[in-house]
């Protein structure tokens, strides 16, 4: 039996420029941060005692014979690509809801590949799990995602990860003073607006724009190198940070008209309104949740003024993907 635990993420400013299909000409840089909520993926091999020979538990249950017929499309493209031919039985289990915008779908695949590297006695470093997580989502399955998520979810930690036009990345550790760092995180709210999306989709809609949105995204990659240097001056007003979120949520916006909806819209001005800074819809938008940057003083009140929505407190981490149980024998 291999347990791993894989963190969501959440991205602050660059998001966009870590589409190949943006990258790949300009370059691109993300800031983001893996937090204290997590993909659980439990792996091992189902003896051989049953009628079926794959057992797949997540929101639903696949009992296969053949990982072709695994309807999980990270799942049977990670069996394939690996060309496993033994039966495995793999549950996941997450600490929040899909589709949300935290990045979940590839810390579900971060997970399972390290689970399944594991089981298959190979060890696997940050590096390699991030690009061949790449590798599976963008070229096996084919999906409209960016670069960011999985290299957040295989590294942990705050960073500022570099895409360089061939292909690579770079991720440095962003150097926060500790008090620094605490402020920052105290001001953070997490609200789940109460319903979820194909991220995939949005993301689609935002690449065919990306020629016509060429100076927002440049002002959304020069973000990055802002907000670090608010972040490491300390005599700089963390407020600053905020409104830099705000900046970039206006930004974002206008990437495609699926990024954000009335109803999410009205989330965010009722927020505005009862204080906050700044905030953004994470992820491609469209649902999901919502992060705000609001002065601790005025918390109380947006939890009141959005007592309809789910209120998640987090905190930052820095391990990224892990083994927490190794019994390759199964006892």
């Amino acid at each position: 039996m291999i347990i791993t635990r894989t963190p969501f993420r959440i991205s602050f400013f660059g998001g966009g420029t870590d589409y190949p299909a943006w990258f790949s000409e300009h370059g691109g840089a993300v800031l983001a941060t893996s937090i204290d909520k997590y993909c659980y993926i439990s792996c091992r091999k189902l003896p051989p005692f049953f009628q079926h020979k794959h057992r797949i538990i997540y929101s639903k249950i696949e009992n296969v014979n053949h990982h072709s017929e695994i309807a999980h499309p990270s799942v049977r493209a990670l069996l394939e690509w690996m060309n496993i031919e033994d039966g495995l039985e793999i549950h996941h289990d997450g600490d929040l809801p899909a589709r949300s915008g935290l990045g979940s779908s590839s810390s579900f695949t971060v997970g399972l590949l390290h689970a399944l590297q594991t089981l298959a006695g190979r060890m696997s470093n940050k590096v390699q799990l991030a690009s061949d997580t790449i590798h599976i989502e963008q070229n096996v399955i084919g999906e409209h995602v960016g670069s960011q998520d999985q290299i957040s979810a295989a590294f942990g930690g705050f960073n500022r990860i570099e895409f360089q036009p061939n292909g690579t990345f770079n991720v440095s550790p962003v150097i926060i003073p500790l008090q620094r760092r605490t402020a920052l995180s105290q001001h953070f709210m997490l609200f789940f607006t109460g319903f979820s999306r194909i991220a995939s989709e949005i993301a689609q809609s935002k690449i065919a724009n990306l020629k016509d949105r060429t100076y927002e995204l440049k002002q959304m990659q020069t973000m990055v190198d802002q907000a670090i240097s608010i972040l490491q001056d300390e005599q700089a007003d963390i407020a600053a940070f905020g409104e830099l979120l705000h900046q970039s949520w206006t930004y974002k916006r206008s990437l495609s008209s699926r990024v954000s909806t009335p109803r999410i819209d009205a989330i965010y001005e009722q927020a505005r309104q009862a204080g906050a800074i700044g905030g953004k819809l994470l992820g491609a938008g469209g649902g999901g949740f919502m992060l705000l940057f609001v002065p601790p003083a005025k918390q109380a009140e947006i939890r009141n003024q959005l007592s309809h929505l789910i209120h998640v407190p987090f905190q930052f981490e820095d391990s990224g993907s892990r083994i927490v149980l190794y019994q390759p024998n199964g006892l």
